[in-house]
């Protein structure tokens, strides 16, 4: 990365600089810019509060945000007019979007202190919809697909929270994200009341106090177990009208930021209902095709906010259900479903989007023909590993099928980090500026299956209440967003909102050593690939059986189009002479410890600061903190990689020296697993259940990274037999 020389004393003068040049501003509102345009005022209003610059009638800075009507939407202008003292700021938005958007620079500029230094500038979304993919634990009755985990059940109550929404949303519309897709296993029960199927509706919310475990079906089919009804609390009381109430409320809030509400299911899942009003087990039942589309029809009906539905064709459908496909019975409950509602309101715009997972693009387009409303499917990018490389190539053989008049969202899962704050800013440039055109691409969504988004219930000694996960990790989802809307956005951008978090930080050293740290997940996630998170969560080196010991990281196989060697074809090349293309391991462990190294030797400078400690000083420790953690896990995997190395060598050599050298870069690999998990309980809670990686404790798991080292020392040539090794492989994606 090569960083600009911002420095705290040319900030510090810039801020002093708008204070001298704005002592007051006014602000006028275009009424036609509706919820978005009145949040960003209270942001402009909020920010100058904070910068203690008055909001008057007549200021010196007047900043008018109003409705232009554009040819691309979310668009806008800044048109800045300076005459003596007086300065006026013209946002000119595409639509309400756009003026928000527009009037969050003005609130930016005001918090980073570059008010004076605004020139007129012209902003187009490069990526029309941006999105987060958010888990919905509801209810013990009602569970996502990450509600067996620590995370979802603490969460639980934040679902009904306004407080908790509230604080989201206010996030993603500054880090310029404008859809939110709510995933639930079968959210009905929870969220509206249908009046063919009246037993169904839930009232209250409720937890289990049952202790969880790993060994939850992965498909996500025996969420709700008997004991988990028997041990349960009522964590709220809410009749289904409030809930249906509440929900209204969410998706008036998030159209007040100019985001977009999509309910995401899996299929076919009946928590809450099997039982009630008729409805069995009996998937392919009369009366269960009856409930599910009149649940999809009274929820579009019951929420005229929202944008759309995501469907899948997913782990709970057998391949006959009832003598009909799985396509059938998609078009019988939500096609049909949609068509219901959208009867009554034939000019509502509304949206479903059809998941490729354990489908075809075939049965899709000849089975939703008669579909009133526009027809997107999805595909998951990166399988579930965004942190991998920038340019995913899973995806090529779908591109030639895609066309404007059908178009693709991206899955963009990030199963890879669930605990660290992250900050490439040069990898998120790469990345979102590698994903298809919009002739190809309708949008994506980015989040994890194994984590909820919620609040941070990882972080010890947390303040009350807990922040999100997004306030935690919010200089990711910064670059993420704001970049996606604008791929082109200088370095320098960035460097102000961490000049402007940490005070007196040295802000080009930080985002130095915290982009070095952060470079360890990519590059191992490339080197060492488990398609899914199930097979692979490089926090901890494992997979849902397990830890990945030394045998598995020789016997292991490289991501798919990233162009790296697997330790296998290494060794084979290196002992013929013939090395074939890509990246070896060994530069994989190179890049690792480089990477590791940089940031570490620039922790002592940061943590002694300058003349005057460091603003913010708990969460600037924290980020230190993560940016040491991430760093002693690449110095782990380095020399991991290279023990394995050494070790597939003397495997088919039997030279003594290259075992010795193994056991010297596993003994070295352990040490640093010991830095790093001291590092990660300082700051994080050990164990943890997740949904997906199961039981996570580092510190007990010291002793499996030893084991390795004794592997090596008790290994004998000629163990590994290349013709019995079988990899997982990768999923397609898709079918034609």
């Amino acid at each position: 990365m090569h960083h600009s020389p911002v420095t705290t004393s040319l900030l510090l003068i810039a801020l002093s600089g708008a204070l001298a040049a704005a002592p007051s501003l006014s602000i006028r509102v275009d009424p036609a810019a509706g919820g978005p345009g009145r949040f960003a005022e209270a942001e402009i209003r909020r920010t100058a509060a904070q910068q203690g610059i008055a909001v008057t009638a007549s200021g010196a800075t007047v900043i008018s945000l109003a409705v232009s009507p554009g040819a691309v939407a979310q668009s806008y202008e800044i048109q800045v007019q300076r005459q003596g003292a007086s300065t006026t700021i013209n946002v000119r938005g595409a639509d309400a979007a756009g003026v928000m958007y527009g009037g969050l620079d003005i609130a930016e500029a005001l918090h980073t202190g570059t008010l004076e230094q605004l020139k007129d500038s012209r902003h187009t979304p490069h990526i029309a919809q941006r999105g987060i993919k958010f888990n919905l634990p509801l209810d013990l009755r009602t569970p996502s697909y990450s509600d067996t985990s620590d995370a979802a059940q603490a969460n639980i109550p934040e679902m009904w929270s306004l407080t908790f929404w509230g604080e989201f949303f206010d996030d993603m519309a500054r880090h310029r994200y404008n859809v939110i897709s709510l995933w639930n296993l079968h959210p009905f029960p929870s969220i509206v009341k249908v009046p063919e199927f009246p037993h169904v509706a839930l009232d209250d919310v409720w937890r289990t106090t049952a202790k969880l475990d790993e060994k939850f079906d992965n498909a996500g089919n025996d969420f709700v177990r008997p004991g988990m009804l028997a041990q349960h609390e009522v964590v709220k009381k809410l009749p289904i009208q409030e809930k249906i109430r509440f929900w209204r409320e969410v998706m008036q809030m998030a159209r007040d930021r100019g985001i977009d509400v999509y309910f995401f299911t899996w299929n076919i899942f009946l928590h809450g209902a099997e039982g009630k009003d008729g409805i069995t087990s009996d998937k392919g039942a009369p009366r269960t095709i009856e409930y599910f589309r009149a649940s999809v029809r009274e929820t579009i009906r019951t929420y005229p906010l929202l944008a759309g539905i995501g469907i899948t064709a997913g782990e709970s459908m057998p391949t006959n259900i009832g003598g009909i496909s799985k396509e059938q019975w998609l078009w019988k409950t939500y096609g049909e479903g949609i068509r219901d509602a959208l009867k009554e309101s034939p000019q509502r715009k509304f949206r479903l989007i059809h998941r490729f997972h354990m489908t075809g693009l075939s049965e899709i387009r000849e089975t939703f023909t008669e579909l009133p409303c526009t027809l997107d499917v999805s595909f998951k990018y990166a399988i579930a590993h965004m942190y991998s490389v920038p340019r995913p190539a899973m995806i090529d053989p779908l591109l030639p099928l895609l066309s404007p008049q059908l178009r693709s969202w991206l899955t963009v899962r990030n199963d890879d980090i669930y605990s660290f704050r992250w900050a490439d800013l040069d990898y998120a440039r790469a990345f979102i500026k590698a994903i298809p055109g919009p002739d190809k691409v309708a949008g994506f969504y980015m989040g994890p299956d194994g984590y909820v988004w919620g609040r941070d219930f990882l972080t010890k000694d947390a303040a009350s209440p807990r922040q999100t996960v997004m306030q935690k990790q919010w200089l990711s989802f910064a670059m993420w967003g704001r970049l996606a809307y604008e791929p082109e956005l200088p370095e320098s951008t960035f460097a102000r909102l961490v000049a402007a978090r940490f005070p007196r930080a040295d802000v080009s050293r930080l985002m130095g050593a915290w982009a070095d740290a952060s470079r360890t997940f990519p590059y191992i996630t490339r080197f060492f690939w488990g398609d899914i998170d199930l097979k692979w969560f490089p926090e901890a080196s494992r997979r849902k059986q397990g830890y990945y010991n030394v045998r598995h990281f020789m016997e292991g196989g490289t991501m798919p189009g990233a162009g790296v060697l697997n330790i296998m074809e290494w060794r084979n090349g290196l002992l013929a002479k013939k090395m074939p293309a890509g990246v070896t391991p060994l530069e994989i462990a190179t890049t690792l410890s480089a990477n590791s190294n940089k940031a570490l030797q620039a922790l002592p400078q940061l943590r002694r600061g300058g003349v005057a400690p460091v603003g913010n000083g708990k969460e600037y420790t924290a980020t230190l903190g993560d940016i040491e953690t991430m760093a002693h896990l690449g110095l782990y995997y380095s020399e991991k990689i290279q023990g394995a190395c050494d070790l597939a060598l003397f495997d088919k050599t039997g030279d003594a020296t290259q075992q010795g050298s193994a056991v010297g870069h596993l003994t070295a690999a352990l040490e640093h697993w010991k830095h790093y998990s001291a590092a990660y309980t300082r700051q994080y809670v050990q164990p943890v259940l997740y949904n997906r990686s199961g039981w996570v404790d580092i510190p007990k798991q010291t002793a499996e990274v030893a084991a390795d080292v004794q592997m090596a020392r008790d290994w004998k040539p000629g163990t590994i037999d290349e013709s019995g090794i079988k990899r997982s492989g990768t999923e397609a994606g898709f079918k034609n």
